[in-house]
């Protein structure tokens, strides 16, 4: 039985000089969750992939609720065209309220702050404190050499095997947004393998 997915927050970059094999991955990710009428929760950004998946979403007919701290939005960084805008004091808060406002989370390409999400959301789920299912889009390979880190960690026993299956890797938006629907909810049970 699929999950009921009605809102899914997006992971990705903010760059504007990456490959555009990124930005035909990330409108295409957009365009897809936006005929499905599948909120997109994003950072809320004016460039680069963010802006990419909000535009296609928007286009669609769906709707994106962007979160952003208020220092970024004094600097203007910020994406005024968006469905729904939220300032927030801090980038805590930010990573928090996206998570909460998301029945799913699908990362794109990004740097550290991509990654950081990511990897923040996976510990989250290792600890029983978010449940819902975390699926990575592998674009063009990018997320390989972090993928064999995670092996790296479960073979010397940073983690267990079973801490794997938190997470699933796609190499297309289509097989992302299909995994949101088809992937069990976390077992909160789970969080008993949280130390080895």
């Amino acid at each position: 039985m699929g999950n009921t997915i009605s809102s899914v927050c997006v992971y990705c970059a903010s760059s504007t000089k990456i490959n555009p094999v990124y930005f035909e991955a990330a409108t295409t990710l957009g365009r897809l969750l936006g005929e499905r009428r599948v909120r997109v929760v994003n950072g809320a950004g004016s460039i680069g992939l963010m802006r990419a998946v909000a535009d296609a979403a928007l286009e669609a007919g769906g709707t994106v609720t962007g979160v952003i701290p208020r220092f970024m939005v004094e600097q203007g960084w910020h994406y005024a065209e968006l469905t729904e805008l939220i300032e927030v004091e801090s980038m805590h808060e930010r990573k928090q309220l996206m998570a909460t406002l998301s029945d799913a989370v699908i990362a794109l390409p990004g740097g550290c702050g991509t990654m950081e999400e990511l990897l923040e959301i996976i510990t989250w789920k290792q600890l029983g404190l978010y449940l819902n299912p975390i699926v990575i889009l592998n674009s063009n390979q990018y997320y390989d050499p972090l993928l064999r880190m995670l092996d790296v960690a479960i073979d010397e026993q940073f983690m267990r095997p079973q801490h794997k299956q938190m997470w699933h890797v796609v190499s297309s938006p289509e097989e992302a947004v299909e995994l949101i629907h088809s992937t069990p909810v976390w077992d909160s049970g789970y969080g008993k393998f949280a130390a080895i």
